[in-house]
């Protein structure tokens, strides 16, 4: 009998990419699952459940081994760098994080201790570090274009799709940190469980 793997996928975007990307090689999920507001469903097989949890979550779902896989953005593992095994770069949800500013502000004309406002103080720290930057991090949850425009901060660090937001609040990007998309992941004890399925899952998507 084959042992159930259960995946962990973000609501949104991400989850309808997914669910696409298994409907291609044949493991159909119910048509309605992305609009209903039930946080987990079964493929027609019942040999795949599919969870349905915040983006920061999945690493947590995956390196605990409540969840065999996850689909995340590559952003969520290199700001957590947890232990998990990271299958294949899906080629979807693209986005890159930035280092954004005001007009006439530079990478190289930014003093030390500059604060900074972003979800991602980890590779935010990292970056800075790399090119040698003393800088303060202030870790906001949401509303960060709103950094240099309270005095808050004088740069952010966020992460950008189309540059829009940034636009619409005068900011321009000053540089980049990297560039992220959906990444397929797994367990590694669950790796070895299933093997056999889930070769299979990451040959065929």
């Amino acid at each position: 009998m084959t042992k159930q793997i259960t995946i962990a996928v973000p609501k949104g975007y991400l989850l309808k990419e997914t669910i696409k990307k298994f409907e291609a090689i044949g493991i159909h999920f119910p048509s309605d699952f992305e609009e209903s507001r039930r946080l987990f469903t079964y493929d027609t097989s019942k040999t795949f459940k599919l969870l349905t949890v915040r983006p920061w979550d999945v690493p947590a779902y995956v390196e605990q081994g409540a969840a065999d896989l996850g689909i995340v953005g590559k952003d969520v593992l290199l700001e957590q760098e947890p232990n998990v095994y990271t299958l294949k770069d899906l080629k979807f949800g693209g986005c890159k994080l930035v280092i954004a500013g005001l007009e006439g502000q530079s990478i190289k004309t930014l003093k030390h201790h500059c604060k900074v406002v972003t979800k991602y103080p980890h590779s935010t720290m990292k970056y800075f570090e790399a090119i040698g930057k003393k800088v303060k991090i202030i870790k906001l949850y949401g509303a960060i274009e709103l950094g240099p425009l309270t005095d808050l901060s004088d740069i952010i660090c966020d992460l950008t799709a189309t540059g829009k937001t940034l636009k619409e609040h005068n900011l321009i990007e000053l540089d980049t940190v990297f560039e992220s998309t959906a990444q397929l992941i797994a367990n590694p004890i669950g790796m070895k469980i299933h093997y056999k399925e889930i070769s299979d899952i990451n040959s065929r998507i």
